[in-house]
């Protein structure tokens, strides 16, 4: 595995896309491999389409890009500003509430990231807000969106390590609102030694307060709704994206009669690309992955975590710091499908809970999409906002700083983590 590992490496910095850098370097496999028939890859890559389980993926895609055309984002961002517009900080806190409420919306912390920078990011600028900060506070907001369901992020580990997706949802909750908080008082401490104004000096009224919930209800309901639907069995996860898509379109058509036909094909086009790039991705991940099970990598990649530590906590410790690494280099989605096989049957040797691990290590992997050479969400905003890398990663050392608190919170706590699926699961 070792020249497939540096041939993927190479493709990467040659600029080429994943999904192709990891089959062309996972069918280098079977070439060192003569042995093997070549009809493999092209089985193992047919096969991983045909599992039923990923339907959700597809389904929940076209979910969200149905829920951002249905007019719902108007509605959370007042919702948002008025729940937190008297902070310090002013839109950075009103960026950070909305990131917490569309979470259940997106799923993508990628379309999170770009949607918001359009929305608030020169805004922000012109608050007084600087360029670098105002980008970090867009790109390492985004974080929340895949721990609050229905990330798509959760969808992939739970079809790939067979863990309950209901659980992972649940699990999604409380690490959200711990994000929140974090990277909240961030915000506050930056924007309190610099100065930066509320976005609002008074307080809402009941009315007010009133008029945004009722206003973004809808959205706020759809998480809730997913989680009832699969706790009281009426739903399977991929029968549960089909009515997230429907769900979404009544919002959009019958709700707010937003959606028109336009914005109708335009979520349909975008669903069309991010299926195809998500679906061919996970396809052609299935070259590698048979390599990396016929070498025994995750035993040998356990025999070495275990030569330095056999306590739980040490381990995903160590998971977690060769994920952020990784992430500096591979996306987040990649990371998942790659990882996940490797690192969740050593976490569960050592009897951890996989719902646990998988909801610290997807939030490990999502760093990866903030951080440089290769963040996929950092580029989008500072190309969205013009901000240079540099100033970008010099702005967001606090935020990082926040995240890297909360995810050691979750490994040493595992309640934060398992109380509500507990609670909801039995």
């Amino acid at each position: 595995m070792l020249i497939v590992s540096v041939a993927f490496v190479i493709l990467l910095l040659m600029g080429m896309p994943v999904a192709f850098a990891i089959g062309i370097s996972g069918a280098l496999f079977f070439v060192q491999h003569s042995e093997l028939p070549f009809t493999i890859p092209v089985q193992v890559t047919v096969s991983q389409t045909q599992n039923f389980a990923l339907l959700a993926v597809p389904l929940f895609i076209m979910a969200g890009n149905f829920m951002n055309h249905s007019g719902i984002t108007e509605k959370l961002l007042n919702l948002a500003s008025v729940l937190t517009g008297r902070l310090k900080g002013g839109l950075a806190q009103v960026s950070l509430a909305l990131s917490a409420l569309m979470g259940g919306v997106s799923g993508s912390a990628i379309a999170d990231a770009a949607m918001q920078s359009r929305m608030l990011g020169q805004e922000m600028v012109r608050r007084g807000l600087s360029r670098g900060f105002a980008a970090g506070v867009l790109s390492f907001g985004a974080v929340l969106t895949p721990t609050i369901p229905p990330g798509i992020g959760m969808i992939i580990y739970g079809t790939i390590g067979q863990v309950s997706i209901g659980r992972l949802f649940a699990a999604g909750f409380v690490p959200a609102f711990l994000l929140w908080i974090a990277l909240g008082i961030a915000v506050w401490l930056t924007a309190k030694r610099r100065g930066y104004p509320p976005e609002r000096n008074t307080r809402p009224n009941a009315s007010e307060v009133g008029q945004a919930f009722r206003g973004g209800i809808w959205a706020l309901l759809f998480p809730v709704f997913l989680l009832l639907g699969l706790r009281l069995g009426v739903f399977t996860p991929s029968e549960i994206g089909a009515f997230a898509v429907l769900y979404a379109v009544f919002i959009g058509v019958i709700v707010y009669r937003k959606m028109k036909r336009q914005g109708f094909l335009a979520a349909l086009e975008g669903s069309l690309s991010d299926v195809g790039s998500v679906m061919f991705l996970i396809a052609l991940s299935a070259i590698f992955s048979y390599g990396i099970v016929l070498e025994h990598i995750p035993e040998i990649v356990s025999g070495w975590i275990l030569g330095i530590t056999d306590n739980l906590s040490g381990v995903m410790v160590l998971i977690v710091i060769f994920t952020l690494i990784a992430g500096f280099f591979v996306d987040a989605t990649v990371l998942i499908i790659m990882l996940t096989p490797i690192f969740l049957p050593l976490v569960a040797g050592l009897d951890g809970d996989p719902v646990h691990f998988g909801l610290v290590f997807i939030v490990a992997a999502t760093i990866g999409n903030f951080t440089p050479p290769v963040g996929a969400a950092m580029y989008t905003v500072c190309s969205i906002m013009r901000c240079p890398i540099g100033e970008y990663t010099r702005e967001s050392l606090p935020l990082m700083a926040a995240i890297t608190l909360v995810t050691l919170v979750l490994i040493f706590i595992p309640e934060a983590v398992l109380f509500v699926p507990d609670l909801l699961f039995n």
